[in-house]
């Protein structure tokens, strides 16, 4: 059964309001964590300590964006003591990138400080209300990620 066209436009609305306090949240977490830190850059912490150390282009793969962006991330990374790179023993050409203890530290202090914001705005709604936000968000990412998967006829996304 399709839905509406006038709750598909709200759907997409409560997205991209959903998306931009998303963002706000992240930009607040990174300045008040790691101050000068490139707010996108702890991102790349995650697949770091989720896949373990890889090349910078593995990890631009695994964020979706430009091996050029994840590049200077990974610089201001390194200065700041949150990754560690060493020689890739397959090609000595080529760098690995990996976690260090600093920046497991940020991550699991960034979880914490996330969580104390959600559990701070979400403290009205009750176990079962948020527990069905998580699967409906759930649902929703799985069905979207189709539609976002590469096509062999590529189209621009709009903004």
């Amino acid at each position: 059964m399709q839905i509406a066209a006038h709750t598909a436009d709200r759907l997409t609305s409560g997205l991209g309001q959903l998306v931009r306090a998303g963002r706000h949240l992240s930009q607040r977490a990174a300045h008040e964590l790691y101050g000068d830190l490139p707010s996108f850059g702890w991102a790349l912490l995650v697949p770091l300590e989720r896949d373990g150390e890889q090349r910078c282009s593995a990890l631009a793969a695994a964020v979706g964006v430009d091996g050029s962006v994840v590049s200077r991330q990974v610089a201001a990374l390194e200065r700041a003591g949150y990754v560690v790179r060493r020689p890739d023993p397959l090609d000595g050409r080529a760098s690995l990138i990996g976690l260090s203890e600093a920046g497991s530290a940020a991550l699991a202090r960034t979880r914490e400080v996330r969580a104390s914001w959600t559990t701070a705005a979400l403290a009205d709604w009750t176990q079962e209300e948020a527990e069905t936000l998580c699967h409906l968000l759930d649902r929703l990412v799985a069905d979207l990620l189709p539609e976002l998967a590469p096509t062999s006829h590529p189209q621009e996304i709009p903004a």
